[in-house]
């Protein structure tokens, strides 16, 4: 190896000799190998002498190569952290809508709202994005049912030891006259999609081909076909019980100099802005006898207030839990019939008459991940204007519409879908979250597993093969709906010994009702499928039925 030649000072009392200076720049450049014999012998008696001669020259010889390295990271007891709300207030007005927590964890979007950038009223300023606002949702949630459902296909279901359950769809395409396959492939964690030309191949790939064509890691001997007739309604419900229709967010009034989860609890009083925001959000309507969407309250008994705040938005339902409309109980500092309904959102709204300072962990709560902090104010000719800051926890991802800059939103119809669309896809990014995503892991997998046993024992069944007393007992009646209702349902008894594990594990993770009535309507769909030769989900779609999924006479069978 190459080495540079280093010069060594002379000792005190006389130079070195020349094989001892050769001995000493071995050790040097090669620390790995012993001290030569011939130095061992010539200088036994100043050994230490030699060590802190080599450790001065490495001294040197790495300040020569020293490069400044950031701070080690601080303890929290070390920490700057960031100004505290009483701070903020201390040094008078303006405040931002929205400050961070001393030691962090949340980030803010909209923070410039300066007005003189601005018309004076917004009038002559266009609305402040073009086109049209987009709800986020999972892309591959619809896959199934726009290029497969209703359309000639094959189902295809295995067990890998490492990855789990596999259920497999391929189609035959051809477009603009070229062949391809197109694959769809549900593991624990996710769904892969692919189309793949057929003139890439060397050979018509066999299933388990397929599969690895989407994830290398698939390592079984074979896949088997799915023969259960109504197998395609099993794999949609499947595959769009991430897809939900119903939301609940949190409303929540701050007055000026509010600065406690106690102080905004406990209003009772509604401001004439506040109302206005309320009837811009949406419509009030009298819980008795609510047949909508109620996101958890009462409507038989009147525990939870007499009126809310619903609307339906491009078909989705949306129940708001305006904190001053939940029950007030006197003497009660934590106002937990309150906080019972709000700290299980996910998302809420934070609504300021004037300008005062919310904090993100004003609020103690496990599940409120996001929050959008809406400040009432008005232009020079009184317009209603609106200021939007937007917050949420470290590990949530960004969502979209942006805000923009300035953040600063006349009162419009396009303002009211901007902001439902904003609460909308902040709910869907929170569960992306590390909490929502572990437990939706664990969601996917115990209904993956159900799928997978349900198109096994139907399968069978089919062929007319023999079915085990054990796996009689361990799908039941309907293994997959069972286990679909122990999700959608945790107050059900289910008919699987496994459906009692999932529904712990479901309801004990979220603890949040509109868990159980957005799956309702999906489970009751479901049952029909097992009860009914007839579709469900609004099966629409043109082409040939597959043979997986055939329709057949209106004859119900009593053995499957």
């Amino acid at each position: 190896m190459f080495s540079r030649q280093r010069g060594f000072p002379a000792a005190a009392g006389g130079g070195r000799s020349e094989e001892e200076v050769r001995c000493i720049s071995d050790v040097v450049d090669s620390p790995t190998q012993g001290v030569p014999c011939a130095l061992a012998s010539a200088v036994p008696s100043k050994t230490v002498d030699l060590f802190e001669m080599i450790e001065k020259m490495q001294g040197s010889r790495l300040d020569e190569q020293r490069c400044s390295l950031p701070a080690p990271l601080k303890t929290e007891e070390e920490y700057i952290p960031y100004p505290s709300i009483h701070e903020v207030l201390q040094k008078g007005w303006p405040y931002p809508l929205i400050i961070l927590p001393q030691f962090g964890g949340y980030w803010i979007e909209g923070t410039s709202h300066n007005l003189s950038s601005l018309s004076p009223t917004l009038s002559d300023v266009p609305f402040p994005w073009s086109g049209k606002v987009k709800l986020e949702s999972d892309p591959t949630a619809k896959l199934y049912r726009k290029h497969f459902l209703g359309k000639e296909h094959q189902n295809f279901y295995s067990s890998d030891m490492s990855l789990g359950y596999l259920v497999l769809s391929v189609k035959y395409e051809q477009i603009e006259k070229q062949e391809n396959l197109r694959l769809l492939l549900r593991t624990r964690t996710g769904t892969k999609h692919d189309l793949i030309p057929i003139s890439c191949l060397n050979e018509f790939p066999n299933a388990v081909q397929m599969a690895k064509l989407l994830c290398e890691d698939v390592n079984v001997e074979r896949f088997f076909p799915v023969l259960y007739p109504k197998a395609s309604q099993l794999i949609v419900a499947f595959d769009e019980h991430v897809i939900s229709n119903n939301f609940k967010f949190g409303v929540i009034y701050q007055k000026p100099g509010q600065t406690t989860e106690e102080e905004v609890f406990s209003n009772t009083e509604e401001s004439l802005g506040f109302l206005e925001f309320l009837d811009f959000l949406g419509d009030k309507i009298q819980l008795q006898d609510f047949r909508g969407f109620r996101g958890g309250l009462d409507v038989t008994r009147g525990q939870t207030g007499t009126e809310s705040v619903y609307t339906n938005f491009q078909g989705k339902e949306i129940m708001f839990h305006v904190s001053t409309k939940l029950p007030f109980t006197e003497g009660d500092s934590q106002q937990l019939q309150r906080k019972r309904h709000i700290g299980n959102d996910i998302v809420a709204i934070i609504f300021q008459d004037e300008s005062t300072p919310f904090v993100p962990d004003m609020i103690a709560s496990n599940f409120l991940h996001a929050y959008v902090v809406v400040q009432l104010t008005h232009g020079t000719t009184g317009d209603t204007l609106y200021k939007v800051s937007v917050t949420a926890r470290d590990d949530v991802p960004f969502f979209g519409p942006p805000l923009p800059n300035p953040a600063i939103f006349r009162k419009s119809a396009e303002f009211r879908e901007f902001l439902l669309v904003k609460l909308i896809n902040a709910e869907y990014s929170c569960y992306r979250a590390e909490k929502f995503a572990k437990l939706e892991e664990r969601t996917r997998s115990a209904l993956l597993e159900s799928l997978f046993e349900e198109l096994q024992l139907r399968s069978r069944s089919m062929m007319g093969l023999p079915v085990g007393e054990d796996d009689k007992i361990e799908n039941g009646s309907g293994g997959f709906l069972e286990n679909f209702k122990s999700f959608a349902l945790p107050g059900r008894s289910p008919s699987r010994t496994r459906a009692s594990r999932f529904h712990g594990r479901r309801s004990s993770a979220i603890g949040i009702e509109n868990i159980q009535e957005e799956k309702r309507d999906t489970a009751e769909r479901i049952q029909k499928v097992l009860d009914s030769p007839g579709t469900f989900f609004d099966l629409k779609s043109d082409g040939s039925s597959s043979p997986s999924s055939p329709e057949f006479p209106s004859r119900k069978s009593k053995h499957i």
